[in-house]
């Protein structure tokens, strides 16, 4: 899952077109929410909102992070994008909670605010299609960047606001129910949260420098240790400068043959292909030593 500059490219205009289509309903779900006396159309406005914050950052981030390394910034700029996924994560949360608060102050209020359905199921309908549009822009892209997958979990919760909001204007269309509509707005806060603490989550992995969601680290290690010439592997690190782009290291205990014959060369290349082919590792360090160097270290890593 190496990043590359056509991916890259393909991700930038997939997320130029989400953020033209998610301005557009935004404007369209407040003018409805504030005609109809909606929440629960404020509520998905507002989180809309927050996604199109969220994107735009997404959008900023993602050409921070195709500059190239320098000097001063030998790794470049990709974990930009981590970045920015994390200013979504907090968004959503904020999102959320100022939601519920408002859901609350309603639903317990003994004369709720009228609300118009057939007004709010339009709006509604206009951003379920919307969204579900978005959705598949962003789906490919949300499989190898964190980024971007951070902009398509905030596009799934507005789809799952848009459908929420149709049902309560349904609700108060049949039966005059009108604290249905601060129960759609509660239960969109809900399904806000959980979002936002998967992507916070993986934020942290990379941030901490964890092992990648998946990685087998003692498969890796059986797999240098079957190399030829190889007696031994330690000191064994492996983390993510940002989602898709794993970096490894070790030490790797070799035959004195290897030295002797000149066969180095050839052992770096089979360990950093090994890596590249079966474990998706972009960049791997390996350092070679015989093992009378190694009876010296003090090993205290994995």
């Amino acid at each position: 899952m190496a990043h590359d500059h056509s991916h890259g490219t393909a991700n930038r205009k997939r997320l130029i077109g989400v953020i033209a289509l998610v301005s557009v309903t935004l404007i369209v779900e407040v003018v409805g929410g504030i005609m109809t006396g909606s929440l629960a159309l404020l509520a998905d406005a507002g989180h809309m909102f927050s996604d199109l914050t969220g994107l735009v950052i997404a959008l900023v981030a993602m050409r921070i992070a195709l500059r190239p390394a320098t000097d001063r910034h030998t790794w470049g700029f990709q974990r930009t994008e981590v970045l920015a996924a994390l200013a979504n994560g907090l968004i959503l949360t904020s999102v959320a909670v100022s939601v519920a608060i408002e859901g609350i102050q309603r639903l317990v209020d003994s004369a709720p605010a009228h609300v118009s359905g057939l007004p709010v199921l339009i709006v509604a309908l206009i951003g379920l299609v919307v969204n579900a549009v978005s959705l598949g822009l962003l789906r490919q892209g949300a499989r190898h960047s964190i980024n971007m997958k951070g902009a398509y979990l905030e596009v799934f919760g507005d789809l799952l606001g848009s459908v929420l909001v149709a049902m309560s204007a349904i609700v108060i269309m049949t039966t005059g129910f009108m604290k249905a509509d601060a129960i759609a707005s509660l239960l969109i806060a809900a399904g806000i949260l959980p979002r936002a603490a998967v992507l916070l989550r993986d934020v942290w992995r990379v941030l901490n420098e964890s092992t990648p969601a998946g990685t087998d680290v003692e498969l890796i290690r059986e797999h240098v240790r079957d190399a030829t010439g190889v007696v031994g592997v330690h000191d064994v690190h492996v983390w993510s400068i940002t989602s898709g782009q794993s970096v490894f290291t070790a030490h790797v205990i070799v035959r004195r043959e290897v030295f002797e014959e000149g066969r180095v060369g050839e052992l770096l290349d089979h360990l950093t292909s090994c890596l590249a082919d079966h474990f998706d590792v972009d960049h791997s360090t390996f350092q070679l030593e015989p093992a009378r160097h190694s009876d010296t270290e003090n090993i205290a890593h994995s």
